[in-house]
Order: C-alpha cells, then sequence, then structure tokens
C-alpha cells in the first residue's frame, strides 16, 4: 500500500511521481504514461485524483492527450522539467536548506568536505 505524505495533497505527489519516471528515463519523450485507470488502482486513489494530476501535467506542457489514444510526454519534455524542478528547487527547498545550514553554523567546508563514516 502506498504511504501518502500529509503536508501535499495526494494529486500533486502522484504529479511528482510522473515527473520523477520522466527525468528518470523510467517514461521517455514519444511515450504513452501509464492510463488513469491503471495508476487509480495502482494507487488505491480516485481516478478524478490522477485525471487532476495529469491535467497539472498537461498545463506544464510536457504532457499531451491524444484523444483515444491517451496521454503522452511531449517532445523537449526533460529538458523543460529539468528547468523547472530546478527553479522550484531554488525557490521553495533552497531557502529552508540554507537558513538550516546558516542555523546550525555549517560552513561551505563543512558541506563541501564531509566523508560520509557509515
Amino acid at each position: 500500500m502506498t504511504q501518502w505524505r500529509d503536508d501535499q495533497p495526494i494529486f500533486v505527489q502522484i504529479r511528482q511521481r510522473m515527473i520523477d519516471m520522466i527525468l528518470n528515463g523510467t517514461i521517455g519523450e514519444g511515450d504513452a504514461l501509464p492510463s488513469v485507470r491503471q495508476v487509480a488502482t495502482e494507487l488505491s486513489v480516485n481516478p478524478l485524483t490522477v485525471t487532476k494530476s495529469y491535467e497539472t501535467l498537461v498545463d506544464l506542457g510536457i504532457v499531451e492527450k491524444r484523444r483515444g489514444l491517451g496521454m503522452f510526454v511531449t517532445q523537449g519534455a526533460r529538458p523543460a522539467l529539468l528547468a523547472h524542478e530546478r527553479e522550484k528547487f531554488l525557490a521553495e527547498d533552497w531557502p529552508a536548506i540554507l537558513a538550516r545550514i546558516a542555523a546550525l553554523g555549517l560552513s561551505a567546508d563543512d558541506l563541501l568536505n564531509r566523508e560520509d563514516s557509515k
């Protein structure tokens, strides 16, 4: 069973899974996304939730609807997603990470020269 995070709507988490699959090459440009029904069944969610997540991918321009065929990853989707995800990271995630680094009094040397002892 899928564990959902409480800090984000499920449709956002499904969208992020699809983005990750495109970025890591599991789904390539020109490939079809898994069907809404398939994803809904596998994740035990309402098909409308999956549809909403897919629509947000269409809004980003990385997925297109093909009537009667399904949803397909557009050409150029991966570089567009990389740019989008980098910008999102820098705008949303990095400020909190930077604040945490400052609160812990870590320097750039601490971060760059850290050797994992694990």
